[in-house]
């Protein structure tokens, strides 16, 4: 799918731990996937009166305050396991009922912030995943906050369920799916990764681009469920091949960045995850 104007000038500031950008690199990554200049500088002048960018003293743009907490959670993919701790058989609950009224972004935002840590709809008003993330409670509870869901909504821990209940938790996500598209990722990266080293240098540049950014989208929604949920080791084999196809695409967009004399930590990615609109529901 071909990037928008707002999802590549994110995505390509998302490369830089900080840093900013000229103008003129945001234009010629956007000529890579037909874009014209016009339609770039609209995307910027929007993201910057959202606040979602911030321009420097040089007129050079970088990311601003407001999508550091989802950017944090685009790169984090390449660390998903250090996320995680053995899994005991409990249980992380938030309630949602007494909320009240919200606004349409205020709902994407809770959404987006409950699926970014893979929780689902146990009982109406009631999200729950199991207790197998990294520092408990109190973490989730903070990076829930950071990502948008409004802090009077209660999160606590459930030690057990009964059985019935315990079986329909276990069920909310469809596992078989999840394997299948684990491995149907690790199948179109090694096939681009053959492709790639015979393509024209821009036609790698953009394949790279948007292929890596579907596999990382999959990978910053995924649910991180626990053996023996979910078989560990398949989710563990796609993050060894993303990380081999990122490292990959980096040799191609090396050049574009040194024209510019631009540092980028990784290759760029089209990851959308900074667009609430283009949120959706992962597996």
């Amino acid at each position: 799918m071909k990037p928008t104007a707002k999802s590549l000038v994110l995505d390509l500031l998302s490369t830089l731990n900080g840093r900013s950008m000229p103008v003129r690199a945001l234009i010629a990554g956007g000529a890579l996937f037909g874009m014209e200049e016009n339609s770039l500088r609209v995307a910027l002048a929007r993201l910057l009166v959202a606040g979602t960018l911030e321009r420097d003293e040089r007129g050079e743009y970088r990311l601003g305050e407001r999508a550091q907490a989802v950017q944090r959670q685009v790169v984090s993919w390449r660390r998903l396991e250090e996320r995680l701790r053995p899994w005991q058989g409990g249980w992380i609950g938030v309630h949602l009922s007494g909320l009240g009224r919200a606004t349409r972004s205020e709902l994407r935002r809770r959404e987006r912030a409950l699926r970014f840590l893979g929780f689902r709809e146990l009982a109406a008003g009631l999200e729950v995943r199991p207790a197998n993330l990294a520092g408990g409670l109190a973490e989730v509870s903070r990076r829930l906050a950071s990502l948008g869901l409004p802090e009077p909504a209660p999160t606590f821990a459930i030690a057990e369920l009964e059985p019935a209940t315990e079986a329909r938790a276990r069920a909310l996500w469809n596992t078989q799916q999840l394997v299948a598209r684990y491995r149907a990722s690790r199948r179109e990266l090694a096939q681009s990764e053959s492709r790639l080293q015979i393509l024209p240098l821009a036609e790698a540049m953009a394949e790279s681009f948007l292929l890596g950014g579907s596999v990382i989208r999959q990978l910053v929604y995924d649910p991180l469920l626990p053996e023996p949920i979910v078989p560990q080791s398949e989710r563990r084999a796609l993050i060894g091949a993303m990380e081999r196809y990122d490292r990959l695409g980096q040799s191609f967009w090396r050049a574009f960045f040194q024209l510019y004399r631009v540092k980028s930590v990784h290759a760029p990615v089209d990851s959308k995850l900074h667009e609430a609109s283009q949120m959706r529901l992962a597996t």
